[in-house]
């Protein structure tokens, strides 16, 4: 399992570290990956500043990020964890519906997880996910642990990506393929 250790990075946020893997894997000619805003809609906003301090969502978002990956449709969405347990109640069933949608487009859906006490980044394929999902159904609890999850599927940082995704989307596809 990977643990990102980079002083100038700790305390970023998964978001920036995801953003900065997407801006190296540009610049490498590897993927072109887009970070997508949720649509809200202001009702306050302070002119001194600026700044909109009261705001509602317009309407479900989808995933965090679109884009494509030598040559593959990729969408994710990135979700941090503070314990070992993840709450399935932290993806919503629209996302989850929008991801088949995608896969059944030829596109790839997935999970970016950070596990933040561990330091651990999770490459959690929508198939993986499904299962989880369908446990729910059957009783189980509405969440899954650390221990549970694939060790193929952790991220090792190297080459400088913070995040590097492309190796999960790899052995992903590889999967796929077999």
């Amino acid at each position: 399992m990977a643990t990102w250790n980079s002083r100038g990075l700790r305390g970023s946020t998964l978001e920036d570290l995801i953003n900065l893997s997407n801006e190296l894997y540009r610049d490498k000619n590897l993927c072109l990956v887009q970070k997508i805003p949720t649509p809200i809609t202001p009702v306050k906003f302070d002119k001194d500043t600026a700044t909109i301090t009261h705001a509602f969502f317009e309407k479900d978002s989808t995933v965090d990020y679109i884009g494509v990956c030598q040559g593959v449709p990729i969408c994710f969405d990135a979700k941090e964890c503070a314990k070992d347990t993840f709450p399935l109640a932290n993806i919503h069933e629209h996302q989850v519906q929008f991801m088949r949608e995608f896969e059944k487009q030829d596109g790839v859906a997935f999970l970016l997880l950070m596990f933040s006490e561990r330091n651990d980044f999770y490459y959690l394929r929508l198939s993986e996910l499904e299962t989880y999902l369908a446990r729910t159904a059957e009783g189980h609890a509405k969440n899954f642990k650390y221990l549970e999850l694939n060790d193929d599927y952790f991220l090792k940082s190297r080459s400088g990506i913070p995040v590097p995704y492309l190796d999960g989307l790899q052995r992903d596809l590889a999967e796929r393929d077999e």
